[in-house]
């Protein structure tokens, strides 16, 4: 951000509007899946078609991500968040609007899918830049939890809500909170140029270290969707617990998801390479437990929550390594990052799906666990330690030479402030 930071309790203002905008946006992505057969009736649509506006909604992330970071590279942050919160206001408040066709509703998602592939884009850079370089994970590991609480509060809370009133009110409270989110930054973020400010690059550029984080990112996540997409299934055939037992086994692992995440966000900036390696590593112990294992409940169960203390943390780690080793703009890599894992959502469901009739639900998890161990092995390959793949660009799109070798808004390198291999 600027070379002269807000107040304390203005910074902390604006990271906790971030996190509650972070926790809204999640929210709203997989709200859907709580409503399935309340919107399906109501709309009078298949299952599929209520389906469509979660998958739909990731695979505009997906695509929307680069492009977007890209065209707005030069907007400054306080104006470009509002206006993404101002679509996430509109968009929520369409979803709720009585008689809404599925259509529009349809629209809707894409508008809000769309603000949020670039709200993750530039949501870190902007909070990190408001504090001092060292604290870089720290911050990230505070908006990975705004994110988490969607999954262990904002999803269960929106289904008791839209089960007891009508499936449009938690649309309509998520404007609401979008819409204080909004008021939030829009008077409480400083205006400057979005290039200037630590927080703007890569403390230690790295371009073949950048693309290794990607491909972690987009093997793990691959790997955990081609066998939690049927985790239902799996509890009940594999395991043998019924409906109650599988529903407080998923709010388990949304409740270890979240520990994962506040256990490893503050050790982020001191152990940068354990803090994506262990939880890649207890994720693939975690999957191929569950094939080998899952069919005894209890160890289903621990093993369940050992794979949402691993899950979560891993993109938080994977957020905070893009954020050293960008090879250029933040914002452009971190979206680099974002469209990897939304792209492994997508292609661990299909893969999952393929298998399933093969492998049965249980081969599901040993091939995520693969998939897994393929992205510890991936995590293990050396990066370059120096900031020269950083001169020619901007990561994965071209901007910024002198800057993106590490340049600051005090001028100094990154190699000289920071270590080299602080991201490998």
């Amino acid at each position: 951000m600027s070379s002269v930071r807000p107040q304390p309790w203005r910074r902390s203002a604006v990271v906790v509007a971030l996190m509650l905008a972070a926790f809204t946006f999640n929210t709203t992505e997989n709200l859907p899946v709580g409503l399935l057969a309340l919107m399906a009736q109501d709309l009078r649509v298949p299952f599929a078609a209520v389906g469509a506006l979660v998958t739909g909604y990731g695979l505009t992330v997906a695509v929307v991500s680069l492009p977007l970071a890209h065209l707005s590279r030069s907007v400054p942050r306080r104006y470009l968040l509002t206006g993404l919160l101002g679509l996430l206001v509109v968009a929520s408040w369409v979803s709720a609007l009585g008689g809404v066709s599925y259509g529009l509703l349809l629209a809707a998602r894409v508008v809000t899918a769309a603000a949020q592939a670039l709200f993750w884009a530039v949501m870190g850079p902007v909070a990190v830049g408001l504090f001092p370089p060292e604290r870089r994970g720290r911050i990230i590991g505070l908006l990975s939890v705004g994110g988490s609480l969607a999954t262990v509060a904002g999803v269960p809370a929106g289904t008791w809500l839209g089960a007891h009133t009508d499936w449009r009110t938690p649309f309509a409270l998520l404007g609401v909170l979008a819409l204080v989110c909004l008021v939030a930054v829009g008077a409480l973020l400083p205006t400057s140029r979005p290039q200037d400010g630590h927080s703007a690059y890569g403390a230690a550029p790295d371009r073949r270290r950048f693309r290794i984080v990607l491909g972690v990112t987009a093997l793990s996540v691959t790997g955990v969707f081609a066998g939690f997409t049927y985790v239902v299934a799996f509890l009940d055939e594999v395991s043998g617990l019924g409906g109650d037992a599988v529903s407080a086994v998923l709010f388990a692992f949304g409740g270890a998801a979240l520990a994962g995440v506040t256990v490893a966000g503050p050790l982020l900036d001191r152990f940068p390479r354990a803090t994506l390696a262990v939880p890649v590593a207890t994720q693939a112990a975690a999957l191929l437990g569950l094939w080998a294992a899952g069919h005894v409940p209890v160890a289903g169960v621990a093993l369940m929550m050992l794979l949402g203390a691993s899950v979560a943390p891993v993109f938080m780690a994977t957020q905070s390594q893009v954020l050293r080793v960008a090879p250029g703009r933040t914002e452009t890599a971190l979206a680099a990052n974002s469209a990897a894992f939304n792209v492994g959502v997508a292609a661990g469901a299909l893969l999952g799906g393929a298998l399933l009739p093969v492998v049965g639900v249980r081969g599901t998890f040993l091939v995520g666990g693969l998939l897994t161990v393929g992205a510890l092995a991936v995590l293990g390959m050396p990066g370059h330690t120096g900031a020269r793949d950083g001169a020619d660009g901007d990561g994965a799109g071209g901007e910024g030479r002198g800057a993106a070798a590490g340049l600051g808004a005090n001028g100094r390198t990154a190699k000289g402030r920071y270590r080299t291999d602080a991201g490998s």
